[in-house]
């Protein structure tokens, strides 16, 4: 569902006014002559305008990948849904074997022992050492006796084999803790290179929702949000992008919509607790004013002559005057004003049909 909520405008949304049944007032001396009091009036507030578009979100997780088994096998435990795996967990288990969750941005691309140098094996010796296994290690990228002793010790204590080495599909290396958003493979399937065992994603939660082709401005980077979760908390957020629908549990997308993904500005607890499948309430704000003066759109009016312009009508016990004013943007039936001669809690004429 999607929801207009405001509209942009200049001076010509002024004129829009004109046309709903504002006043046109001749003459462009705006400081004197006096008419009676309008029929209908309103009161010059102070308050905040955004122009804004509503549609609903569902909270997922960032940075949705897929995780293949290396090495064919059959998956003797299998990952679990909406679990956080952090350092030195198993992912799931293959051939009664753990897949172990290392941090790094490498991948594990081959069988580590000693003799073998390069980065995956500098980010091998780090994990030991941050899991407690580094005594008398030196990190640098050269694996040797030192680093197989430690990936011995570090091997009792999974129960494995100590063998001083890291096979090929032993571990899985990821920039950081990961969520499960999906197990791909059951208890018992087959799974190879091209097969994903599990789908993870950031611990960092985010909304995505969908956005008509029409609507692209609002994806930019850093397009101000607030989401409505379900719960009934609204949380401030800023959209981070557009991503595939394929990547991002969008069930149903057409080429007519864009997938936005919108982070929230409270972090991993903003939306601690809440159901993923419940629809959350996402409202873009392209544009917005804070702490300006504003009149009903009906209130303004259309002044003619030589100068032009617009004005309201400003009414002071039984009599009224013209002050002329320059306008902003309108949002939900109000429209900006600004003069020197206009503020706060003055009555004004509005037009009425």
């Amino acid at each position: 569902m999607r929801r207009r909520t405001g509209i942009l405008v200049g001076a010509a949304a002024a004129a829009v006014a004109v046309g709903a049944g504002a006043l046109a007032y001749e003459g462009g001396d705006t400081g004197g002559g006096r008419s009676e009091r309008p029929p209908a009036t309103a009161t010059v507030t102070r308050a905040d305008l955004a122009l804004a578009k509503t549609v609903d979100g569902k909270i997922d997780y960032a940075r949705r990948r897929a995780v293949k088994a290396a090495v064919p096998g059959t998956v003797t435990v299998a990952a679990r849904e909406g679990a956080t795996v952090t350092r030195g967990q198993a992912l799931y288990e293959l051939d009664d074997k753990p897949v172990t969750l290392l941090y790094g941005p490498v991948p594990a691309f081959r069988e580590m022992k000693v003799g073998a140098r390069g980065s995956d094996v500098l980010e091998l010796e780090r994990n030991l050492v941050a899991l407690g296994y580094g005594s008398g290690l030196y990190v640098d990228p050269r694996y040797d006796r030192a680093t197989a002793a430690a990936v011995k010790r570090w091997q009792k204590s999974l129960n494995r084999t100590p063998t001083g080495r890291v096979g090929k599909g032993d571990v899985v290396f990821q920039p950081e803790q990961v969520k499960v958003v999906r197990a791909d493979a059951a208890l018992a399937d087959q799974v190879g290179p091209d097969t994903a065992a599990l789908t993870v994603a950031s611990t960092r939660p985010v909304v995505r929702a969908r956005l008509d082709q029409t609507d692209a401005s609002l994806t930019a980077k850093g397009t101000k949000v607030e989401v409505t979760l379900a719960g009934g908390t609204t949380e401030r957020g800023r959209v981070t992008g557009t991503v595939d629908p394929e990547g991002s549990g969008e069930e149903e997308a057409s080429g007519d919509t864009i997938t936005v993904e919108v982070s929230l500005d409270g972090g991993a607890s903003a939306a601690s607790g809440e159901d993923a499948k419940a629809t959350a309430s996402v409202k873009f704000v392209s544009e917005s004013r804070e702490d300006v003066l504003t009149v009903p759109v009906e209130a303004v009016v259309a002044l003619r002559g030589t100068d032009g312009g617009y004005g309201l009508q400003v009414v002071e016990g039984r009599t009224s005057r013209m002050v002329r004013v320059e306008t902003g943007m309108t949002a939900d039936g109000r429209i900006e004003v600004r003069g020197s001669r206009i503020r706060e809690g003055m009555t004004v004429g509005v037009a009425t049909e």
